[in-house]
């Protein structure tokens, strides 16, 4: 492991592993994607002849679509729902599964309406052809959910309106539980998660096979093996697909990749957890801790069960409580979230790879998975850098200072001002950003969590600028975005806890002579600053150092004051 956080509880660990996990890859037919190349395809199609081409017989075709899935699926006893808006047909898949017998094919077919790619036709009075205009229309899409013997459930949902746009779904952990089982590699695994692994670097090397190039060959071999001959069958039957010289090519459209960490104690991988969300929440501004409760605790030690490859263990509910958080950075997301009894997983999922800037043709997928490989290291460091703080011991004197960038001067950075200690924290927030901040984001994270509509982008050009004198901010060459290094992001934590939870609790509770009533939940920490309030006042007292303390609410001065107010 390459990020500071595995190597800190490096010792809490049986092992870990790496793993690509939901892919979409979009199914397109290059030559029917603009209104030019449909009327080509057509017309090789029908003897170069395109009278047939109207609204009439696109429709016509939709429909035979229609009627050839519900045959097919009566005559093999295949069942076919239609779903309505907002179920859940993921758990409608699951359910049918559980009851299928792996036997390769298609065991499902579920309808429902979503967008697609449309061509309507507009002809002249005696026939001719004057336009063909592309057009977004909610039609009906057949999700065809297949058991591979390779990638397991495949799930490929598909337009019944030509030119017969499709998504292909797949998961990385039903690929690399199949080549365990294949490998006699045992193995218990929860939903798509393997919770027990008796040698995880041997599940680990499995799993680094889904990064490489040879993935790609993989990958298209799966789709090509089902999307033909199990679903656009029913649009074009196979001779139909050969006249046309229809050929589907695939893009990468939405991805996932985990790294999962297996901790030896599922008491120990809770605590640290728990620290970690504890402490990152506020600091990196997580809006929301999502805890689904189960009815178990997590066991001290790994629980004895049944890893025979022949039998793997598959857990549809969890059976204890499932702690997630996450960060939100464009169309890029970033999770942490225990599984099963022992595991801490870290997601980076891309809703859409156009944000990557990297292409999407699926011969970019070993740069796209390396790209999310990258952000899923640096989000892991960061929340190590948040959850263990740093503090140079000259760096409070060298703030204030003036400093050189470059060849102009610039100010210190003074954290007695409001501002300054704004800034900072937005940068706290910023820093797991995968492609790093803009001055903008900058800007509009201040006015979020400090209320300021005042501060702009000039402001925060100037703030960054004396951070970057102090090396607590860096600008890549050539680029417009700024990062904050690893050290730099230990330093800014330690500055915010130092005044935020040290400095201000400890002062206002020494101004207090008396222990007012417990909290009703005592924490380690509750108890820490209790100590530190009555040593204070003690070396207050030694020092000669008077605070003022508040009245009691028996007192004269008190009711006269409230009567008053």
């Amino acid at each position: 492991m390459s990020d500071d956080l595995a190597n800190r509880y490096h010792d809490l660990l049986e092992g870990s592993y790496d793993c690509v996990d939901r892919i979409v890859l979009n199914a397109y037919f290059a030559l029917g994607h603009g209104a030019g190349g449909f009327r080509v395809w057509w017309r090789r199609w029908h003897g170069d002849s395109d009278a047939d081409l109207d609204n009439a017989h696109l429709m016509r075709l939709a429909g035979r679509f229609a009627r050839r899935v519900r045959a097919w699926a009566q005559a093999n006893e295949v069942p076919v729902i239609d779903c309505k808006a907002g179920e859940r047909k993921h758990l409608i898949a699951e359910q049918h599964l559980k009851a299928h017998d792996h036997s390769p094919g298609v065991f499902l077919v579920l309808v429902a309406k979503a967008p697609a790619t449309l061509f309507s036709v507009k002809r002249s009075k005696t026939g001719v052809l004057v336009n063909l205009e592309k057009k977004r229309s909610y039609v009906n899409h057949y999700s065809f959910h297949i058991y591979d013997p390779v990638f397991g459930h495949v799930t490929i949902k598909m337009s019944g309106h030509p030119p017969f746009p499709a998504q292909v779904i797949l998961n990385g952990h039903e690929y690399v539980a199949a080549l365990a089982s294949a490998a006699g590699i045992a193995y218990r695994k929860e939903g798509n998660c393997f919770t027990g692994v008796p040698d995880p670097a041997d599940l680990a090397e499995l799993a680094d096979t889904l990064s490489s190039a040879e993935a790609i060959g993989r990958l298209g071999q799966v789709c090509d093996r089902w999307i033909y001959s199990a679903c656009l069958c029913f649009g074009l039957d196979l001779e139909e697909q050969a006249a046309g010289g229809f050929r589907y090519g695939y893009a990468v459209y939405q991805l996932e990749y985990s790294r999962n960490l297996l901790f030896k104690s599922g008491r120990e991988m809770e605590r640290v957890f728990e620290r970690i969300v504890d402490r990152s929440r506020t600091r990196l501004d997580v809006k929301t801790v999502r805890t689904l409760f189960g009815y178990g605790q997590r066991p001290r030690r790994r629980s004895d069960g049944d890893l025979s490859p022949r039998q793997a263990v598959v857990i549809e509910t969890p059976s204890y409580d499932l702690t997630v958080f996450k960060v939100n950075f464009g169309l890029v997301t970033l999770k942490a979230y225990s599984k099963g009894e022992h595991v801490l997983r870290f997601e980076a999922v891309v809703h859409n790879t156009r944000q990557l800037h990297l292409g999407r043709v699926l011969e970019r997928f070993p740069e796209i998975v390396a790209k999310l490989h990258g952000m899923l290291d640096r989000f892991t460091t960061m929340l190590d850098c948040v959850d263990i703080a740093f503090l140079p011991g000259e760096l409070l004197d060298e703030l204030p200072q003036p400093a050189r960038l470059g060849a102009s001067r610039v100010g210190g950075i003074d954290l007695n001002k409001a501002r300054v200690r704004a800034v900072l924290a937005a940068l706290g927030a910023l820093a797991p950003s995968p492609r790093g901040f803009t001055v903008g984001d900058l800007a509009e994270r201040v006015q979020q969590m400090a209320g300021d509509d005042d501060y702009r982008v000039r402001q925060a050009a100037y703030d960054l600028r004396k951070l970057r004198a102090k090396s607590l901010v860096e600008k890549p060459e050539h680029s417009r975005r700024y990062v904050v290094p690893p050290d730099a992001a230990r330093m800014i934590t330690a500055l915010s806890t130092l005044r935020e939870q040290v400095l201000n609790p400890i002062l206002s509770g020494v101004r207090s002579p008396r222990q007012g009533r417990k909290p009703a939940n005592w924490t380690q920490v509750d108890r820490d600053y209790e100590s530190l309030r009555v040593g204070m006042q003690t070396l207050f007292s030694d020092l000669g150092i008077t605070t003022p303390v508040a009245c009691a609410a028996g007192t004269t001065f008190c009711r006269s004051l409230a009567a008053r107010l």
